[in-house]
């Protein structure tokens, strides 16, 4: 019984740490229902409780899947426009690795060196010696 409680112990504060660092990490604006501030406290401070209520009450789980992941409704383009990289000048992110010439041009070049070292690898069948007889 002793290692059921140690368990389940274990599972609840492992929640909790999982909803203080995802309180501290969503935006104001997918808060619900109470400032951000208040959630922190009442998921610090109730420990448990508090834990349950920002899953149910205060986690925006529509909202978060729509705006942080590309699918649902979101074109690769718009994703990667929020794209943390995108916020220096001039850098551009592929949408798909079909997009960037760059690594085109190393996977044929790749691919060419792997063809000549089959080739090379491979004895021709004028370089071979006529196999004796018995």
């Amino acid at each position: 019984m002793l290692i059921f409680d140690g368990g389940l112990a274990l599972i609840a504060f492992a929640v909790w740490i999982f909803c203080i660092i995802d309180v501290i990490t969503t935006p104001e604006s997918e808060c619900r229902n109470l400032p951000k501030m208040v959630w922190i406290f009442l998921v610090i401070i109730l420990f448990d409780v508090g834990s349950i209520v920002w899953l149910v009450a205060g986690r925006n789980w529509a909202g978060s899947a729509n705006s942080r992941l590309p699918y649902k409704g979101n074109t690769g383009r718009e994703a990667a426009s929020r794209h943390p990289s995108n916020d220096r000048p001039g850098r551009r992110l592929p949408q798909n690795p079909d997009d960037d010439e760059e690594f085109l041009a190393k996977l044929r070049a790749r691919a060419e060196e792997q063809r000549r070292r089959a080739r090379g690898a491979e004895p021709s069948s004028e370089d071979e010696p006529p196999t004796p007889a018995p």
